[in-house]
């Protein structure tokens, strides 16, 4: 591990940055981050779970990133999200630190990446976390319409998070998607969301939230839910794959 010196000053710049889109990270909050990132890093030798492995890049291309969707949207604090593909816990982990007052259900299919995950919220004792190690199209028939806002970061095209989010999600309530390159992917995400119940609602570049030198060529894309889904939806990993949006 590098000496614990050497990892503070990430994330001192991590809440300088932070602070740059609203999001106030105290001391202890801090300190979660860094031993999260300290645990990342360290089971990171053992199984796949980023290519980022650096204290540094961890700081600011995971938790930075996480802490985004603060900016994008009006938040009250109690919200209950729903983060599809969390794989080391990224955005939705992250994100709950960033608002304690949530409850997330991190959604992992693969074992050894959920068992991470509650390793971490075990280690960390962070309470209002629930991780499910199943299928995303499994878990959102039986939690229809529970959840205000649902997350996805690098899982699928546009379109795809719109069927993975949508059903989880209540009328009213927002997808939250990261992309890099989005305009292949519209045409596609529109269609979903006209037979899901979803309308696009904002794009906003992280050059827009004053983090383009930082996290350049990203942008967040908020969906709302403005209709039920359909009952069919979402449909089997296989029939999606040979229909995609």
């Amino acid at each position: 591990m590098p000496p614990r010196e050497s990892v503070d000053a990430p994330f001192a710049a991590l809440a300088r940055d932070a602070l740059r889109i609203g999001v106030r990270l105290d001391a202890a909050t801090l300190a979660l981050c860094a031993r999260f990132s300290d645990l990342v890093i360290e089971r990171n030798t053992t199984m796949n779970l980023t290519a980022i492995t650096t204290p540094a890049g961890i700081a600011t291309k995971h938790f930075l990133d996480s802490f985004t969707a603060v900016a994008v949207r009006k938040w009250t604090g109690r919200e209950r999200i729903v983060d599809v593909g969390s794989g080391a816990g990224f955005p939705g982990l992250a994100l709950h630190l960033a608002l304690p007052g949530t409850h997330v259900t991190l959604v992992e299919s693969t074992g050894k990446k959920a068992r991470f995950l509650e390793e971490v919220t075990s280690a960390l004792a962070i309470d209002g976390v629930e991780v499910r190690n199943e299928r995303a199209e499994t878990l959102a028939r039986a939690r229809r319409e529970r959840y205000d806002v649902g997350t996805a970061r690098a899982v699928g095209t546009l379109g795809a998070i719109v069927e993975y989010l949508m059903p989880f999600l209540k009328v009213g309530g927002d997808a939250i998607a990261w992309k890099g390159r989005l305009d292949a992917e519209l045409a596609g995400a529109r269609k979903a969301c006209a037979t899901i119940g979803g309308e696009i609602v904002k794009i906003t570049p992280t050059s827009e939230l004053g983090l383009g030198d930082v996290l350049p060529g990203r942008s967040l894309v908020v969906i709302r839910k403005v209709r039920a889904t359909p009952s069919r939806y979402p449909r089997s990993a296989a029939l999606a794959k040979r229909r995609p949006w």
